[in-house]
């Protein structure tokens, strides 16, 4: 399987015939899940700043957890 993945691309993997995991090279895990900037710059370049988008915010109380 590992030779697969490395040859060929992800490879699924099965339990009782549902998918359950997938194998893929490190090298392409490593570049898919690598971070790309902060989340402050995610916000920065939103599409929406500036929209002057008003939000409320739910003025709810507290739900019990039950502890």
């Amino acid at each position: 399987m590992i030779d697969r993945a490395l040859a060929e691309g992800p490879q699924m993997v099965t339990r009782r015939g549902k998918r359950t995991v997938v194998v893929v090279p490190a090298e392409e895990w490593e570049r898919r899940s690598k971070r790309i900037g902060s989340l402050a710059e995610f916000f920065a370049a939103s599409p929406l700043r500036g929209s002057r988008l008003k939000v409320q915010r739910a003025r709810d109380l507290p739900r019990d957890v039950g502890v």
